[in-house]
């Protein structure tokens, strides 16, 4: 009976320490919801502010958290002067403003009616696109900070480099986000490399052999990498050839290699199970696309996506959802069972053709689809099942622009906007605003709930937001 009893315990504290993790920028399943936390739903510059901690440089990637510890990446100019978002002389567009190639809203098409994808110069890069100036020398970082003070516990940097070529005016050069298993924690700065940390900060492996990105109109780079199983799943989209990786995440060596025809794509790869089979979705100009996780060999692939996808995959009710918002509209819900060419086939639940989210990713929550649209703050919450909607394109009081994606978390939903104002609003067919906060400094890094506690990453600092 006692060893009943003690493995009891061990079993209700291991599903706790599970449960007060966020070890990937989109959560635990990649859906952007959190089902055993409950943070604060109200805070300001000065209520329920824990800690907060100045961080060197300027960056979108977010944070994230395992056990005691909390996880951040930045670039700095060597120098030592904050220079995150340094960009390409010249060039001050937004993605999907400026000069780009005019196309139509599938960004053309091949000989068999489906979007080709490309539109790009002689140069590889599209049309329109600008390296600008001289870029300043960056060092690239990882920090930890102990969850409970705000303490820097260590910091790392990963290596020294001079960006090939600039990045958007909103872009930093180190926006994606670093995931971590609680053995150890990746760092990916793209074109600059992939690292991998134990928690204690030791370096164990890292990869510069991927060579350099070449990015649409100068955009900048920003995916992230995903954790599954003994795999560690990098993504690799840009003007020149295209790849998905899977790697060995105990020592970096490539596992499989698969190539995509895919341009330019900011979303990261999310994993989904069917049946016992688990596979790798990505989005995509060209197409939507599954993978098999253990070989890479693409399941299935659908048309329909707009121009330079941001926003990542997330899954639920048995199907995956995968959308983009510029230069058009699509979101669609695909069935995990389809093989090859699924468009216009009984694989695709159901399909949103208008006021689809851009920058933003979805949120898969209770059953529910929310998301943006554009880069707007207007939100739409559509039944996951059908697509039908509860709401669409509510306009949300003191969100204008977005790049952080909505979470979930304690039966409310949380939708940050870059002036770092946060709505909180029901997790419910029904719109209802709960509260409005703000920590005083713009945010575009997506928010991180664990336990009882929220982790945002603002432009200057981090904070920790709990009673």
């Amino acid at each position: 009976m006692r060893k009943f009893t003690v493995s009891l315990v061990l079993l209700f504290v291991c599903q706790a320490a599970l449960a007060d993790n966020w070890g990937h920028w989109r959560g635990p399943t990649g859906n952007g919801a959190a089902t055993d936390a409950s943070p604060p739903t109200e805070w300001s510059e000065k209520k329920n502010i824990k800690w907060k901690v100045a961080i060197p440089g300027k960056g979108s990637g977010s944070p994230v958290i395992w056990g005691d510890k909390v996880f951040v990446v930045t670039a700095v100019n060597a120098g030592g002067e904050s220079q995150a978002r340094e960009e390409s002389r010249g060039s001050s567009r937004r993605p999907g403003g400026g000069q780009e190639a005019r196309r139509g809203p599938g960004g053309g098409r091949d000989s068999q009616g489906r979007p080709s994808g490309r539109g790009r110069g002689r140069s590889g890069r599209s049309r329109g696109g600008s390296r600008g100036g001289a870029l300043a020398t960056l060092e690239f970082r990882i920090l930890c900070f102990d969850r409970k003070s705000g303490k820097e516990l260590w910091q790392q940097s990963a290596t020294k480099a001079k960006p090939h070529e600039g990045t958007h005016s909103t872009n930093g050069f180190a926006s994606g986000s670093p995931c971590t298993d609680g053995e150890h924690v990746y760092a990916h700065f793209g074109s600059r490399g992939l690292y991998c940390y134990t928690l204690s900060g030791k370096l164990k492996w890292k990869r510069t052999d991927f060579g350099k990105m070449t990015m649409r109109a100068g955009f900048g780079e920003g995916s992230s990498p995903t954790l599954a199983g003994d795999k560690l799943i990098v993504p690799w989209d840009h003007e020149e050839q295209s790849f998905v990786y899977a790697l060995d995440k105990a020592s970096g060596k490539t596992l499989w290699k698969t190539t995509r025809d895919e341009p330019s794509c900011w979303a990261t790869p999310l994993i989904v199970e069917n049946g016992k089979k688990k596979q790798v979705v990505m989005n995509g100009q060209t197409c939507a696309r599954g993978y098999d996780l253990q070989t890479g060999k693409e399941l299935w692939r659908c048309g329909g996506q707009t121009q330079r996808p941001v926003a990542s995959p997330v899954a639920g009710a048995g199907l995956v959802f995968v959308g983009s918002g510029f230069r058009g509209s699509f979101l669609g819900a695909f069935r995990l069972d389809g093989k090859g060419d699924i468009e216009d086939s009984k694989s695709v639940a159901w399909v949103i053709d208008r006021d689809t989210p851009d920058i933003a990713s979805p949120l898969y929550s209770a059953g529910r689809v929310y998301f943006h649209k554009g880069k707007s703050g207007m939100l739409s919450c559509v039944d996951a099942a059908t697509g039908k909607p509860h709401y669409t394109v509510q306009r949300i009081s003191g969100i204008n622009s977005t790049y952080a994606s909505p979470i979930a978390a304690g039966g409310h939903v949380y939708i940050t906007g870059r002036s770092g104002t946060t709505v909180v609003i029901k997790d419910a067919g029904k719109l209802e605003v709960v509260s409005t906060n703000s920590v005083g400094e713009g945010v575009d890094a997506t928010p991180a709930p664990v336990g009882k506690e929220l982790f945002i990453r603002g432009e200057k600092h981090l904070f920790c937001i709990s009673k």
